[in-house]
């Protein structure tokens, strides 16, 4: 099985799939190859990356949260944050990084749920990147309804500093990670990560770990290149994900996923 990571790994900063990524793909799905994609995006963002590589995988969403089938648009299973624990995670991140702006990520029963206000930010959530989908509510609200990731932003911080000065006071009632060094910190429930959710991918499909290769490039990616049998950091990657690496790939900008993938299938 191939797994890999969307941002910064397998498109490029351009946000599209190349065709020699493509075609190295598509040669690896006409081979019997599952290829999987393992994500920090929420289901909803998953349907330029389909469009890009022309076929629609399984994929573990929100850093582990969610496993999702982008053929058939369903959610086969999610883990998420009660309110409970996400009212004391915000208490506690208001007190240990004071001004952070908290946003939710939650989940419907498809990736496009219109009942179901996936993204909701409090007013002082000043976002990393554009979200279109955006829907501003009080403070009380981003933690009224259990969420697959609660987001914690600071601009002008170090995401590695946010994690580092919570981290040790969760208690092990959250993970926290990261997949920018943007200010921007996301939680999710104990013990989910992408490498317990492509376990549950794997164990779906049959595939033993030490077959799966991975790719990846960010601390939220950590977790799966050191299950792998063969974890790949791409050459843009963080230091962290390079030193739970098997292997340094080439920069995503140069097709590193697919100069990999070329020496096990050749379009």
């Amino acid at each position: 099985m191939v797994a890999t990571d969307v941002d910064g790994t397998l498109i490029d900063r351009s946000e599209q799939v190349s065709p020699r990524t493509k075609a190295a793909v598509d040669a690896l799905i006409a081979d019997g190859v599952p290829f999987v994609l393992a994500t920090g995006r929420p289901p909803r963002w998953i349907d330029p990356v389909v469009d890009g590589l022309g076929y629609a995988p399984l994929c573990v969403c929100g850093n582990g949260a969610v496993i999702y089938d982008s053929a058939q648009d369903r959610i086969l299973a999610s883990y998420t944050l009660d309110p409970d624990t996400l009212a004391w995670a915000a208490d506690l991140a208001e007190s240990l990084l004071p001004g952070c702006g908290l946003a939710a990520e939650r989940i419907g029963s498809t990736a496009h749920d219109a009942a179901t206000p996936q993204f909701v930010s409090s007013p002082e959530y000043e976002h990393a990147w554009l979200n279109p989908d955006d829907t501003r509510v009080s403070r009380a609200e981003v933690i009224a309804n259990a969420a697959i990731k609660m987001l914690i932003r600071l601009p002008g911080a170090a995401s590695g500093d946010m994690r580092d000065i919570l981290e040790p006071r969760l208690a092990g009632r959250a993970d926290v990670t990261y997949s920018t060094d943007d200010g921007l910190i996301e939680l999710s429930a104990p013990g989910i990560t992408k490498a317990t959710g492509l376990a549950t991918v794997a164990q779906r499909l049959g595939v033993q770990h030490a077959t799966l290769i991975a790719f990846g490039d960010m601390p939220n990616d950590v977790p799966m290149l050191r299950m792998a049998g063969h974890g790949v950091a791409m050459g843009n990657a963080h230091p962290e994900a390079k030193a739970a690496a098997d292997e340094i790939a080439e920069h995503n900008d140069n097709d590193g996923v697919a100069q990999v993938l070329e020496r096990w299938w050749r379009a």
